[in-house]
This record gives structure tokens, sequence and C-alpha cells, in this order.
């Protein structure tokens, strides 16, 4: 991407930039978006999987993510939608700063205009920015939940190497080059694994009382308060975890697939409940399957397809496919429920045609964006 793309656009003037249009509820406090994600890939280091003999296999990076552009104004709820395998909880994971250890990311993020790194984006996660996980195997197995919500929940609660709720923490370092900036091998937190947060034996009464609040609006009895996680229902644990991402006072929160297991009834307050908080002037990064759900409370929607966003729009712009730019996007909406899931005969062939713009370009190597030099 252009260096400093991003600082030479007015954003109070534009109508589209960034590679979206606006809604009309698309506005820029202080003239910038309140999360920004520009021209992200993330590749990951793999083995060969076509050579047979596995430990004289070739290691090659892999990218799943390339050149991804999405971003989030301040009271407005952005929709993720796409296929399983696309890269969505990828991008999710960037944001709050987790990457694996095979990871190579490249790009530039923003949160409330200011440029962030690796660990600067993960010293933001659950205090300014909250995620509502794809997984409730995120809770602590070993913590009742109470506590867990309340925010007692220590750096040693992992699950699969990562942190749990949405304060993710790790000592690992991560390869991100060229990410805000710096092609140093940053280390998100300390890699002294004995630290833990502070335990407070007696919650302040304003959170005991939020707490209180969030379970009668969940329909979760008080004494869900003092079970461990295996002791609760799929759907439980899921009003749980957005227990977690409410409790305290984030700017943006990004929600991966907040409502499977949740009854209808459940899933639309559980909708709406984002909806009021980016009414509130905040910003919520809604990922779901759920297009119908989706579009009855986003402002904008943006498809994923084959690791990166083909298009970006406002939910108005779905009440006709004549509004809609891309081939795929507008197989989708031929294939909502109210229009009788008509798939056109060209949806194979746009699939495979964002598959074929997305896969083709070959991954520079750091010698290569410096020999030519481009901006990662």
């Amino acid at each position: 991407m252009v260096p400093h793309a991003h600082e030479h656009i007015d954003h109070s003037v534009e109508q589209t930039h960034h590679h979206h249009a606006h809604a009309q509820t698309s506005h820029h406090v202080d003239g910038h978006h309140l999360l920004q994600v520009e021209g992200l890939s993330i590749s990951f280091t793999m083995y060969e999987s076509a050579e047979p003999r596995f430990f004289r296999a070739r290691r090659m990076p892999v990218e799943v993510i390339s050149d991804l552009h999405i971003g989030v104004h301040a009271g407005e709820l952005v929709a993720i939608v796409g296929a399983s395998g696309s890269g969505k909880t990828l991008l999710a994971d960037a944001i709050m700063g987790i990457f694996e250890p095979n990871a190579t990311v490249r790009g530039r993020i923003w949160f409330n205009g200011v440029e962030q790194n690796a660990a600067s984006l993960a010293a933001l996660a659950g205090n300014g920015i909250s995620l509502v996980p794809q997984s409730v195997n995120h809770l602590d197995p070993l913590m009742k939940v109470g506590r867990q919500i309340l925010g007692h929940a220590t750096q040693g609660a992992t699950q699969g190497g990562r942190s749990l709720l949405c304060s993710p923490k790790t000592g690992r370092k991560q390869t991100t080059e060229c990410f805000g900036n710096t092609k140093e091998t940053v280390p998100l937190v300390s890699g002294n694994t004995k630290e833990t947060v502070p335990l407070v034996s007696h919650p302040q009464p304003s959170r005991a009382e939020r707490l209180a609040e969030l379970f009668k609006h969940y329909d979760l009895p008080p004494e869900v308060a003092d079970k461990y996680p295996h002791e609760l229902s799929g759907g439980m644990a899921r009003r749980v975890l957005l227990c977690c991402a409410l409790m305290d006072d984030p700017q943006v929160i990004i929600a991966d697939e907040p409502t499977p297991g949740l009854d209808l009834e459940l899933a639309r307050r559980a909708l709406d409940d984002f909806r009021e908080f980016a009414d509130s002037g905040r910003g919520v990064l809604l990922i779901t399957h759920d297009i119908e759900l989706a579009l009855r409370v986003a402002d904008r929607v943006a498809v994923f397809a084959e690791g990166t966003v083909i298009e970006e729009t406002a939910v108005a712009n779905f009440a006709s496919p004549d509004t809609l730019e891309h081939p795929f996007t507008r197989a989708l909406w031929h294939a909502l429920p109210e229009h009788d899931f008509q798939v056109p005969d060209d949806a194979t062939d746009a699939a495979t045609a964002t598959a074929a713009d997305t896969t083709s370009t070959p991954i520079a190597s750091d010698t290569q964006s410096e020999k030519n030099g481009e901006p990662c």
C-alpha cells in the first residue's frame, strides 16, 4: 500500500475511501475511524504437504489473509459475513494482538486514530477492545464463571496457548514484519509466565451490581456465578462470554460468532445489545454466518472470501442486487431465504474468480520488498 495513504485522506469529507462506501450513520469523530485495518496480510510457515518424506519437507509460507482492508466508525456496527475458513477469526485475532508462533503479519492498524503495533494491540485487549470469542473453551475451566466475569482471570488461564476471555496475554514472541511500521520481532508482553492479574478480594459494588444486571438480562440465575464452565450448557456458556465482553467499558467489541447455541429470542437480544452499544458512540465488529440477523442490526456489511474483503458496503445496498458490486456478494443476496434461495448460474464462477484473484499474487520476501522500495 502507499506509505501513509491513511493520513492523506480527509475523512470528514470523503464519502468513499479505504475501500468502502459509507452508510448514512457513518461519521468520523475527530476526523478518523474508531478502528481501521489497512493492507493486512497473514501467512503461516508450513511444511510442504506434497513431500512424501516428512523430515525432508521444505518449509514454505502459506498466505491465509491477503491485503485486507476494513474499518469501523464510531456509532457503527459492521458485520463480517463469509464462509468458514475464509479468515474471519484470524482478523479478530490480529486486532486483539494474538498471533501464532509461525505467523508473519503485515499491514497497519489504527485504534481511535493512533497507529498500533503488536505490543500496543495486546495492551488494548480488554482495555479498549473486547472480544466475544467463538469458542466457549476460552472460559477458564478451573475458575468459577462469576470470578471470570468480574475480571479475576489470571495469565495462566489459557486454551491452546492462548489466554482466555477478552484480555489475551502471552509470553511468546511473534514475527510482525512491517506491522506498525516496524520489522522487529516484538514480544507482546513480558515473558515472565509467573505474572498474574492481581485478584481483588472484594469487588466494587458497582461491578457486582453490573454482574447481577447482566445475569438478569440474559436469563442467567444468580447461582450460575458459583458454577464452573463444565457445569453450564452451551447456551449458558455463550451468555457468560457476552457478559464478559459487556462487563467493562470498551470502545470496540469484536464479536466472533456470538449467537450459536442461543435460541432466536436470545440471539436477537444479544445483537440488539451490540446495536445499543454502537449507538452509544462506540463500535462493533460482528463476525457471523447469519446474514439475515446481521442485516437486521448492522450499518455496513463486509463480505469475506478466500482471505480478504471483496466488498464492504452499506446494509441499504442489500435491498437489491443491482446496488451490490461484486458477483459473489450478489450471489449471496440471491441465496437468502426471502429470495427463494435462487443462486445464479455464475455464482460458482464468481467464487472461483475471487479465489484466483486473492491467491495468484506471490508472497514477496522481505528482500524483494526492500529492493523494490515498496512498503509492506
